[in-house]
């Protein structure tokens, strides 16, 4: 059996990573500033809650700076040895922002717990008054990345940690105000604890879509079943097997498939067309079709659907 392997070129609509070097290097200046504003208040005076959220905000910056080298690997050209570049770097800096942020949960919430039990005197003026800088800058730093949070995981991650923290340093000023009016002790902790359940909920999802796509998984957003039934509808294609799709990077799509397609005159326009509309229906950047003239699972071992 002929097997004919072809590479849809569709070089009008294939595009790089985004260079976000001016918003990572903005959202790193502000956020560190912050930090060091945000560690030495909680210090000085004894919040637990302005402790735990500049230690947030620390992760936060680990996180913007790996998400940072990772946008800039992901830009590094093919070479003989890694043949996609370094595109994976962005996945991977997905994974490890989600780590580093369970890690400072774990340790929010234990210390949380143990000032629970041993309430401390906190000023709350001047915690809510730093509190609110936090509110200022972790909003302008999430505005930077939101537009491109809707394509990139490497991206929607330094989106979401800003996101959060505006919303936690809000909490932050809420309690802070409630301690200078009320008197109770122990609405600090207890906010530490809310800001790690916040920052808990915001991880989860990142990574677990980052590690789903470090496996290989078909990113979300795209139906193998239906991208199958799509190329099967081709023209003059009669089986489609050894179908895969999966991440190169957190901005692009992969797609290999042998395609039987037993009258295929018209190889180079039918492989146009086809990676053209992968692209505009499905995302898909890089498509490679093998094309097959019979179907013989005898001489194609990959024709098998549990095959790799």
């Amino acid at each position: 059996m002929g097997h004919h392997q072809h590479h849809g070129c569709d070089h009008g609509h294939a595009h790089g990573p985004v260079d976000y070097s001016r918003a990572f290097a903005i959202g790193v200046g502000l956020n560190v500033a912050f930090v060091a504003l945000e560690a030495a208040g909680g210090l000085i005076l004894g919040s637990m809650a302005l402790l735990a959220d500049a230690g947030h905000n620390l992760s936060d910056v680990l996180g913007l700076l790996l998400a940072w080298g990772a946008s800039y690997l992901s830009r590094t050209r093919p070479n003989q040895r890694y043949t996609y570049g370094l595109r994976s770097s962005t996945i991977l800096a997905a994974v490890m922002n989600g780590l580093i942020l369970m890690m400072a949960v774990g340790g929010i919430a234990w210390e949380s717990l143990r000032r629970l039990v041993e309430p401390a005197v906190v000023d709350g003026g001047p915690v809510a008054a730093i509190a609110g800088v936090g509110v200022i800058i972790n909003t302008v730093t999430a505005l930077l990345f939101m537009r491109g949070g809707q394509h990139d995981l490497n991206i929607r991650g330094a989106y979401l940690h800003m996101a959060a923290d505006a919303g936690v340093s809000l909490a932050v000023v809420l309690g802070g105000i409630g301690m200078m009016t009320i008197g109770w002790l122990w609405l600090d902790p207890v906010l530490s604890l809310l800001i790690a359940g916040v920052i808990l909920w915001s991880t989860w999802g990142l990574l677990r879509d980052s590690v789903n796509l470090a496996l290989h998984a078909v990113p979300s957003g795209i139906d193998l079943q239906e991208v199958h039934d799509w190329l099967l509808e081709q023209p003059g294609v009669t089986v489609v097997h050894d179908l895969h799709v999966w991440a190169m990077s957190t901005t692009e799509t992969a797609l290999t498939a042998h395609v039987v397609r037993p009258e295929n005159g018209d190889a180079d326009a039918f492989l146009s067309t086809t990676a053209h509309e992968l692209h505009e229906r499905f995302g898909i950047e890089h498509a490679t079709l093998q094309i097959e003239r019979v179907h013989d699972e005898e001489a194609c071992r990959l024709a098998r659907t549990d095959a790799v």
